[in-house]
């Protein structure tokens, strides 16, 4: 039932499902004309890649889109600043500074500035504000804007110390970020050394090591699993054999790199999701690739 509802909540939309159509039939087509041949692997990644490419626009704008509600949050608060500090009610206040423009954050204010002149209490108004735009920055800061307001008091003072938070929080946002860019750098360069060693591996050291134990196979009849054997007494594993593995193993290495370096560089997981996907779609391109154009 609970996959139902999260299915039910999924809502695709046009570029989504054409991707997911054209990466279907590029994957029927490969089954038909491809499969069995190296290429075929490197034609099912671009198909995966194709599939998922909208989704991963999709969380970019949805990262940035939530990064300038942030931006044009602390605007907002030091217009309605300006306003309480001028003696205006905070109430008058927004209504004064909706024809302003903040961007993604226009329609949320004009629904607050609506509801407020339809008479709905402030605090109500600015509980439904925070909870359209769910963002937690901004929904601490709307809570204690409406704890002040209904517990009335000195509201400018209030609203300008609400403002200089979100504005500081802004600003070790950005600090972090250039701080942790570097690493994010160093996250890349050492996802590609892996690269690197996974392909040297599979064209230079295991077909040396494979050749090297087809000549001592003749001399070991009897002897289980010599030779890197893998089932039958004295069967010797094969250099296509042994690299099936590093393809997974490359793809789980880029998915949990790409969310530590969400982490540390936006401080949510959920971010890293696309590092993530230009981590794995590079392996999955450069190892198929390598091998179907060089092996």
């Amino acid at each position: 039932m609970e996959l139902k509802k999260y299915l039910q909540k999924i809502k695709l939309n046009k570029p989504q499902i054409i991707a997911i159509v054209i990466g279907l039939l590029t994957v029927i087509l490969s089954l038909i004309f491809l499969r069995g041949t190296d290429i075929f692997y490197f034609i099912l990644g671009i198909a995966l890649i194709i599939a998922l490419l909208p989704f991963f626009f999709s969380l970019i704008l949805k990262t940035n889109a939530i990064k300038e509600k942030e931006r044009m949050f602390l605007e907002f608060a030091r217009d309605l600043v300006e306003n309480v500090k001028a003696g205006t009610p905070i109430s008058k206040s927004i209504l004064n500074v909706r024809k302003k423009d903040y961007g993604k954050l226009n329609p949320y204010i004009d629904k607050l500035a609506n509801q407020i002149a339809l008479g709905i209490p402030v605090n109500t108004a600015l509980e439904t504000f925070a909870r359209d735009i769910n963002d937690i920055t901004i929904t601490r800061a709307v809570t204690i804007i409406g704890e002040a307001e209904k517990a009335g008091g000195e509201i400018d003072d209030i609203l300008e110390a609400v403002a200089k938070s979100v504005s500081q929080v802004e600003r070790l946002k950005k600090e972090r970020s250039a701080a942790m860019y570097t690493l994010m750098v160093q996250g890349y360069i050492i996802f590609f050394i892996f690269i690197i060693i996974m392909l040297v591996m599979q064209f230079k050291i295991l077909p040396i090591a494979t050749g090297l134990g087809e000549g001592f196979g003749s001399g070991t009849e009897g002897i289980p699993g010599f030779n890197m054997g893998i089932g039958e007494k004295g069967a010797v594993a094969t250099a296509e054999e042994l690299t099936r593995p590093f393809l997974w193993l490359l793809i789980t290495q880029g998915f949990f790199a790409g969310l530590v370096i969400g982490k540390l560089a936006e401080g949510k997981i959920k971010s890293g999701l696309k590092h993530s996907f230009v981590l794995i779609a590079l392996a999955v391109l450069i190892f198929t690739g390598a091998k179907a154009f060089l092996g």
